[in-house]
């Protein structure tokens, strides 16, 4: 079978884009995620997105990781919005289903606006913070982030006795000197260190708040570029309103035989 796909990326997170309105690929054959995200063998990309009907929002999101596993994808759903508006399914505004349930996004120039869920509890310790953001996150602030040897470190923690069976997503922060943050991201489903995360900067930008006490918006430095995260500090750990923002961009389209 010859599949159309689209390629696109968010800040350097990319992700294989195909309309499955006519549900012609069968959603699970894990196989096929592994095969067109394979970076050797097949398109290359972080993940996997089809976009597929519901019954009563725009579209639905269906999203793989790269090795096979599903999970929420803040940047990935901001390139499915505007793949989406792109094959005419939706305008400048939409909402639309994810893994982890309803979303909405704001198309504004090159930049997608998308709203995330709500986040009531998070966990601080003296060394780490633990933040869910659609998926899970442990942040480490450190001085100096570009000189942590990212992968040995992250695997230390992704594969601990705490983190193996369900995995953890690893961010390393460091503080700038304005109301900004750079991270670097080891994603648990790509197993490697990856250009940007937009789950990751969320989680990020909400432990500068409380560590760092930052304002919103808070500007996230990713390897990939730049992204925004806007949010309203209800109290204590619970925020509300929280908004991903950043470009997401349409790089090559093309075909390949499953």
């Amino acid at each position: 079978m010859t599949i159309s796909f689209y390629k696109y990326q968010g800040t350097g997170n990319d992700f294989v884009m195909i309309d499955n309105r006519n549900l012609a690929l069968d959603k699970t054959d894990i196989s096929l995620a592994k095969k067109l995200c394979d970076r050797k063998f097949g398109i290359g990309a972080d993940g996997l997105i089809l976009i597929e009907n519901h019954p009563e929002l725009d579209f639905e999101m269906v999203y793989f990781n790269a090795d096979g596993t599903q999970s929420f994808c803040g940047n990935g759903s901001r390139c499915a919005v505007a793949f989406a508006h792109k094959l005419g399914i939706i305008g400048k505004s939409t909402s639309f289903m994810a893994i982890d349930g309803i979303h909405q996004a704001i198309i504004q120039g090159e930049k997608v606006e998308l709203k995330m869920g709500d986040v009531s509890s998070i966990e601080k310790s003296e060394t780490f913070f633990f933040i869910h953001t659609g998926s899970p996150h442990y942040i480490e602030y450190r001085t100096n982030v570009s000189e942590i040897d990212l992968i040995s470190e992250a695997q230390q923690i992704r594969y601990n006795d705490r983190f193996e069976k369900e995995g953890t997503n690893v961010n390393y922060v460091q503080k700038l000197a304005d109301n900004s943050l750079k991270m670097r991201t080891y994603e648990r489903g790509v197993e490697d260190e990856t250009l940007s995360c937009g789950t990751g900067a969320t989680a990020v930008a909400l432990s500068g708040f409380l560590e760092h006490q930052l304002a919103s918006p808070i500007k996230i430095q990713v390897p990939g570029g730049e992204l925004e995260i806007k949010f309203k500090h209800l109290h204590n750990q619970q925020f509300t309103d929280i908004w991903l923002i950043g470009p997401a961009k349409e790089v090559f389209s093309g075909e390949i035989s499953s």
